[in-house]
């Protein structure tokens, strides 16, 4: 679709953003008329705690569904394998035209998805709080554990 937005050549699939942009929208929109409909209301405010938990899964998810290894297989169809990045995680390119690129582009961009996974974890934790802070735990130890992974190797080939 050409346009004065960008140059000629650049295949910026606008209409597509836009679509995944309305879906985003629908979804928190459909989330938030469930949680009414059942008569949950939100939070009059989320406590550090849960904000912390909620920010380190939001973090761990984001990078898993983005850049892991395992999780490769459903970025495939939207993505290209460019090389390995060290510690189970892959560089891919987005790949196609207008939806699937579109896709692609937000399936390997860690910071893009953070704002669905953060939306998601946050309707959980209105509808059902405690399900929602028992698998924002586990993404969170596991964020913990990464680190201290990343220590311990750093202190072996410091010795």
């Amino acid at each position: 679709m050409p346009n004065a937005y960008h140059p000629p050549g650049d295949k910026r699939p606008l209409v597509a953003y836009a679509t995944l942009t309305g879906a985003f929208g629908a979804s928190v929109g459909a989330a938030a008329l469930a949680n009414r409909r059942a008569g949950r209301s939100l939070p009059e405010r989320i406590g550090v705690g849960d904000l912390l938990l909620l920010g380190v899964a939001t973090h761990k998810l984001s990078r898993l569904i983005a850049r892991d290894k395992v999780t490769s297989f459903a970025r495939a169809p939207f993505t290209r394998f460019q090389e390995p990045a060290g510690h189970g995680e892959v560089e891919e390119q987005p790949r196609g035209s207008g939806l699937r690129l579109a896709i692609g582009e937000l399936l390997v961009c860690p910071y893009c998805l953070a704002q669905w996974i953060a939306a998601g974890l946050v309707a959980g934790y209105v509808a059902a709080p405690r399900q929602t802070r028992a698998v924002a735990t586990v993404y969170a130890a596991e964020t913990i554990s990464d680190f201290l992974q990343a220590g311990y190797r750093a202190a072996v080939d410091r010795a």
